[in-house]
């Protein structure tokens, strides 16, 4: 690359002139990472990447400023730890992994107007690795050395709690740093940090403090822990209030969480889609320390992976203890596993690992191709005011082993998406996964419809359902010929479909067509054992949903009583449709 002041990757400091500079160090984590020299997941690799390739781009709209990256990391490694025995009082001193993303996201900025080029920004990465150390002086710096004037900075969470963790950390180092207080006049309050003369202020902002996230024009946003929001509201409402600034940054910072449905998961993805070159958005950054799929969570070799700081502020036996406890109580897998290895999952005690389910995703999997053969049809109806499932299983046989092939459709009231019971029901709808029925509760006429279409295309052999609210449905099915009855959600009925169901999965013996709503519905079960070691499925949180598995479960049950409750469907190979 021409040797230019703003575009070179990284300057060599002088010799003899003290360490490398921000933006050398943060050229050397590139190198290391993509060399392998450095241990990252693929997300840390497509991230490196995707840097490298654009400091190689000709002819482009963005350059790669040296001298501005180098100036905010000056401004965070000028500012005090202020927590922990080890650093608090010391200067902050950036590791490679955080220069690289402060000099990425400060360093690139458009040629000609000289604004920064990324607006958000998605970091994710395990608890201790020091996101608040890293995310207090990025609000300082925005309000400070921006030369924004009246610049609004905000850490923001959906509760006061939450959104003073961040900012409370700020002020503690403004407080602690007589010189930065003198160089850019900035005060603190019980309730600010200011800069009187430009009218510019840092201030917690929280979704339940009444009435303040109207009017907000916003040029940072810091917004800790996005996993945990249950809404959207925060990010929307600062996401559209940066419209009047030149340069405006969201800035998430998160461990992974269990809420697929939610705003974070929803930033992760997009994220994951500009790592892979699926989708192209020059302004958003995103970042994901995990580990690999394939990764034994018990490898230590793997940690760092998750833990970039492992060996600085996050301690490796702290890590042995918790990961020993992980192997001898499932219940503190999952725990393991999203705050230190930052794995998604979906339920705190999730029945299924997450990936489960997506790998028995089948791409070639066409439900036209099962024309006129036998079906078994499954509801759950729960509730008339949420969520309703349909769903229907076929079956083949491959290489002497039966194998199910999963189709279903949803259905929820009008209400329940104009309401935004769950944030993903619009979309969902929009994309023909789920079906909104007129009015506040669901109609259960469409689903009976849809039945009896089911029944003119396939050999419906059963239709089951819950007892709550079908006994009318069924009544209208039993009249018209149909083979319909009840299914009782007891341990009884449900313990060894369950189980069945589970091996099917992991053994790659299930068939399903990626339908999202059904994906959410088996991650969001629980597996609940008694002491006769029964099984049975629940949900964690009252939001989720969790009806499309359970109507899977019923139909695996009515598969098995076919077959006299054996679980190994010996009298299907007797006579087998055997699969192309």
């Amino acid at each position: 690359m021409p040797a230019r002041t703003r575009s070179t990757p990284a300057r060599r400091p002088p010799r003899g002139q003290g360490p490398l500079s921000g933006s050398a160090r943060a050229a050397r984590y590139v190198a290391g990472v993509l060399s392998g020299e450095v241990v990252a997941c693929e997300w840390v690799r497509l991230a490196c990447k995707r840097h490298a390739d654009d400091l190689e781009r000709k002819r482009w709209k963005y350059e790669y400023d040296v001298e501005r990256a180098d100036k905010r990391v000056r401004f965070v490694e000028a500012l005090p730890h202020i927590k922990g025995s080890k650093f608090a009082g010391k200067k902050i001193e950036l590791s490679d992994w955080q220069c690289f993303i402060v000099c990425c996201v400060f360093g690139w900025v458009h040629k000609v107007s000289r604004l920064r080029r990324f607006r958000s920004v998605y970091i994710e990465v395990a608890r201790k690795n020091g996101k608040s150390t890293l995310s207090a002086p990025v609000g300082l710096s925005c309000l400070c050395i921006d030369n924004e004037p009246g610049a609004e900075v905000y850490s923001a969470a959906t509760t006061k709690d939450q959104a003073k963790i961040v900012w409370k950390d700020a002020k503690r180092m403004v407080d602690r740093s007589a010189d930065l207080r003198s160089a850019f006049g900035v005060k603190t309050s019980a309730y600010s940090i200011l800069i009187e003369r430009q009218a510019s202020s840092f201030l917690p902002l929280s979704r339940d403090q009444q009435g303040n996230l109207d009017g907000l024009n916003v040029h940072c946003a810091v917004i800790d822990e996005l996993h945990g929001h249950k809404t959207r509201d925060v990010w929307d409402v600062l996401e559209t209030a940066t419209g009047s600034r030149e340069q405006p940054i969201l800035w998430a910072i998160t461990t992974a969480g269990s809420n697929r449905t939610g705003i974070c998961y929803e930033q992760r993805t997009y994220v994951t889609t500009i790592l892979k070159g699926q989708h192209k958005d020059d302004t958003y950054f995103g970042i994901i320390y995990t580990i690999d799929e394939k990764d034994d969570p018990f490898d230590e070799s793997v940690w760092v992976k998750a833990n970039p700081n492992l060996g600085i502020s996050v301690d490796i036996d702290d890590m042995r203890r918790k990961a020993l406890k992980a192997r001898k109580m499932a219940s503190a897998l999952n725990n393991f596993k999203t705050k230190h290895l930052d794995v998604w999952v979906n339920a705190d005690k999730a029945w299924l690992a997450v990936d489960a389910w997506d790998k028995c995703y089948d791409p070639a999997f066409n439900v036209d191709d099962f024309e006129g053969e036998e079906c078994i049809i499954a509801c759950d109806l729960a509730t008339k005011t949420d969520l309703a499932a349909k769903v229907r299983i076929f079956w083949r046989v491959v290489n002497d082993k039966l194998h199910v092939y999963v189709t279903q459709r949803f259905y929820v009231p009008e209400d329940a998406v104009e309401e935004e019971r769950n944030a993903s029901y619009s979309g969902w709808v929009e994309e023909g996964y789920l079906t909104a029925t007129p009015g506040g509760a669901t109609d259960f006429a469409t689903i009976e419809t849809d039945i009896r279409e089911d029944c003119e295309e396939y050999d419906v052999v059963d239709a089951v359902f819950d007892p709550w609210q079908a006994a009318y449905m069924i009544n209208n099915l039993t009249e018209d010929g149909l083979n319909a009855a009840e299914y009782r959600q007891n341990v009884c009925n449900m313990s060894t479909p369950m189980k069945e169901l589970e091996a099917m999965i992991i053994e790659g013996r299930i068939h399903h067509d990626g339908n999202p709503v059904m994906s959410w519905c088996v991650g969001n079960i629980v597996c609940h054992e008694d002491v006769k070691e029964n099984v049975y499925p629940r949900k964690a949180a009252k939001e989720n949903r969790i009806d499309g598995g359970v109507a899977l479960i019923m139909a695996i049950g009515r598969l098995l009583a076919h077959n006299g409750g054996d679980g190994d469907f010996a009298d299907f190979l007797s006579n087998p449709v055997t699969a192309a």
